[in-house]
């Protein structure tokens, strides 16, 4: 009897502690990650991924106890494509948030979206300033950058440290050039400098032939606004048209990307880029990023791969202090947006109040290190926000950074 007994209050027991067993165990929580994995941005892309996965696979792909089901979707670098993806994780697979995202257009195409949807998106590279700004997105923490942060450190301190006056400038003809440029051209020109040349290339330029020809020869020095494998072609030519040890060339820190790197040579040696991750970071927290990266996939880590891992750490914070639990997006908004990491392979980053991160600035100088081509970090600007020296009131009242704006003086 007494048997009996037992064994009913065990099932009892049990039956009773369901509810917190299945709220343990209940299904997976899904993030929406998107990632340019085909065309001219594929090697991005893969950075991107990998730096992802490199967070997740040895934590088992768990968050605050709970399985992540990553759903990977490729946006082809294109923003309609972009913005159909997102949909797609978010009306079908039902996701809890999205990250990823590479392209500028994509993410002025997707804000709108996520903005209607309310859904919690984590924007880890792309660097469209008014995200942050004048459009600011409601449902967006940006952890990676936006484009004019890292360039108004640089444009100061190529007038006042690399002693340049006058600057010609070339890059990619859409919003993430226009504001690299913006960015540069306001801090260089109230430091005394001028930007004498804007020379402006489709995104799918494979010959720099016809714009390397435009460059004003008395100019102190080129300023390059690229990414991608346009990076590789260019800095090529740059040394076959002889401006390579004539006009130093320097440029926004994706031109020198670790992603584009190793296909670089002795043509890259010299180039003086800003951006706020270098591999060569003299770090614990870095080295041992770049030694587990360099096992996964061989070579060095990129700003892509490492905005990527880094953004992954913010989603797991942000997914412990809610306990896992998923059920209400603006509790899930709330706590992205209360996150702060002291130490990331990048120093230490958290959030303003215009969801925009504030973080370190690196001057990185290419040299060969060890048989390789590396970023060596030059100077460090700490704790760099996006309004860089200026109050945000007035910085807003301004117009945002744009393709003729700042103009080119007289």
């Amino acid at each position: 009897m007494r048997n009996q007994i037992l064994k009913v209050l065990l099932i009892g027991f049990f039956v009773l502690s369901l509810p917190a067993l299945v709220f343990s165990q209940e299904k997976q929580i899904k993030i929406g990650f998107i990632a340019p994995l085909s065309g001219p941005m594929a090697q991005i892309g893969k950075d991107m991924v990998d730096g992802t996965t490199l967070y997740l696979n040895p934590i088992g792909n768990q968050m605050a106890g709970r399985k992540i089901d990553l759903i990977i979707e490729d946006d082809e670098n294109v923003a309609a494509t972009g913005l159909t993806k997102v949909r797609k994780l978010v009306e079908m697979n039902q996701v809890s948030m999205v990250s990823g995202g590479a392209l500028a257009a994509i993410g002025y195409a997707i804000q709108p979206y996520v903005d209607s949807k309310k859904v919690p998106t984590l924007v880890p590279v792309i660097a469209a300033d008014d995200f942050t700004q004048r459009k600011r997105a409601k449902w967006m923490v940006r952890t990676g950058w936006n484009a004019s942060q890292v360039m108004h450190p640089f444009g100061e301190y190529a007038y006042k440290v690399l002693g340049f006056r006058k600057v010609a400038a070339i890059g990619m003809d859409y919003a993430f050039g226009w504001e690299l440029l913006g960015g540069f051209q306001r801090t260089f020109e109230e430091s005394g400098g001028k930007v004498i040349q804007k020379i402006w290339c489709p995104t799918t330029t494979q010959d720099f032939s016809a714009y390397i020809t435009q460059i004003n020869r008395e100019a102190d020095a080129v300023l390059s606004m690229l990414a991608g494998r346009l990076c590789i072609t260019f800095v090529k030519q740059y040394q076959e048209y002889g401006l390579k040890g004539k006009i130093p060339l320097i440029g926004a820190g994706t031109l020198t990307d670790e992603s584009v790197l190793p296909s670089m040579g002795d043509e890259a040696l010299g180039i003086i880029t800003a951006l706020h991750y270098s591999a060569a970071i003299d770090t614990p927290a870095n080295k041992e990023f770049v030694k587990n990266y360099r096992e996964k996939a061989g070579k060095l880590p990129s700003y892509y791969s490492e905005a990527c891992y880094t953004g992954m750490r913010w989603i797991d914070q942000t997914l412990i202090s809610l306990k896992g639990d998923v059920s209400k997006l603006d509790r899930i908004l709330k706590a992205m947006q209360s996150v702060k990491i002291k130490e990331t392979p990048r120093g230490p980053i958290d959030v303003d109040a215009y969801g925009n991160i504030v973080q370190n600035v690196y001057i990185r100088k290419v040299e060969r290190v060890g048989g390789e081509l590396q970023n060596m970090v030059i100077q460090t600007y700490p704790h760099v926000s996006q309004f860089w020296k200026y109050k945000p009131e007035e910085f807003l009242k301004l117009p945002g950074y744009s393709r003729d704006y700042p103009p080119i003086k007289p």
